[in-house]
């Protein structure tokens, strides 16, 4: 392939992947200010538009008025009001178009032009597998939430959200390979590369029961640390049964597991970081670890300010971004260091 076309495709890549990290920022955003019920049909194509007329915004208003969202929680809610919620929304769902866009068009434009190398060409298709699921899952999980409770279910979320990080992390990795080459003799790392599989488990761990913290208000419980108010384990969880489901359903018992996990997510990148200095690395190896650790204390911190603010929307969407940023490290340093083992 020449130099040129893979310069692109990473470009293009790197670019699609930008624009997934600010949907999920969006999203945040739409969670936070609880406008994700606002829209109560799903219309791919003739959703792109917004209400233009106030017969098209009183139509909409009326339709939400059949919601459980506005009959238990928003009852009285001005047509001004709506229109603030229904815009978070529209433009979350705006966003998740413009991706497949900018994602399918050029790919189709690069496999005509054969650029894109044979081998790949399954990845690129998985990835537009992958956006054409996660619209659906999208819907699948509004509809949770217009049946007969005003929340979407939290397992519903979770998978959404988990669909969306893994399109970044596929989309970043993809533009790794067309771009950067690994650092030379960064062999000798092969013995790490399991240290940073399993920061990245963690971390995926931790966004899971961050899912299912933000899907239960969770974190609007407990906001004190390092205690959950006097306690060090919530009384919540013996109360629950049976308790196994307490983890994954009991409010204050998942923002405790939530808490555990990203402790362990730290502790992990910090002995990553702490290992790989025993190695020499060479060339942006270094910076990569460094960067990593201290990301990882960064979103800590993040996590802790979103909790003691009790949710306050900055540093929720920060926070939500951060977990990104530190995933897009993690896997940056599995491109980095090359499996030994698959090359021989």
């Amino acid at each position: 392939m020449q130099k040129d076309s893979s310069r692109a495709i990473a470009l293009w890549l790197f670019a699609c992947a930008f624009a997934v990290f600010l949907m999920a920022l969006v999203g945040a955003v739409t969670r936070l200010t609880e406008s994700g019920l606002s829209i109560v049909t799903w219309d791919p194509v003739v959703g792109a538009l917004p209400p233009l007329s106030d017969a098209d915004w009183h139509r909409e208003f009326d339709n939400y008025k059949t919601s459980p969202q506005y009959q238990k929680v928003n009852r009285g809610m001005t047509l001004p009001e709506f229109k603030k919620i229904y815009f978070w929304e529209w433009f979350h769902r705006l966003w998740g178009r413009v991706i497949g866009l900018i994602y399918a068009l050029p790919l189709a434009w690069f496999w005509l032009r054969r650029r894109l190398p044979a081998e790949s060409k399954p990845a690129f298709l998985g990835v537009l597998g992958l956006g054409f699921a996660q619209g659906v899952m999208g819907w699948f999980m509004v509809k949770s939430g217009l049946v007969d409770m005003p929340a979407v279910s939290h397992y519903r979320l979770a998978a959404h959200l988990m669909l969306a990080f893994l399109i970044f992390a596929c989309l970043f990795r993809m533009g790794l390979a067309f771009s950067l080459r690994p650092v030379p003799d960064a062999g000798r790392l092969a013995p790490l590369r399991g240290l940073v599989k399993g920061s990245i488990a963690l971390a995926t761990l931790t966004m899971v029961w961050g899912a299912f913290v933000a899907g239960l208000d969770a974190g609007l419980l407990y906001n004190t640390f390092p205690k959950m108010d006097a306690h060090w384990i919530p009384p919540e969880l013996m109360a629950h049964q049976p308790v196994w489901r307490a983890f994954f359903e009991e409010p204050a018992t998942v923002q405790f597991t939530h808490r555990i996990l990203a402790l362990l997510t730290a502790a992990k990148v910090l002995f990553l970081w702490s290992r790989s200095r025993g190695f020499n690395a060479e060339g942006r190896l270094p910076a990569l670890f460094t960067a990593a650790a201290l990301m990882v204390l960064l979103q800590a911190g993040l996590g802790v300010a979103t909790l003691l603010s009790h949710v306050h929307i900055v540093p929720a969407t920060v926070h939500q971004g951060g977990a990104m940023v530190l995933l897009a490290l993690l896997v940056w340093l599995l491109h980095d260091i090359p499996d030994i083992r698959r090359e021989k």
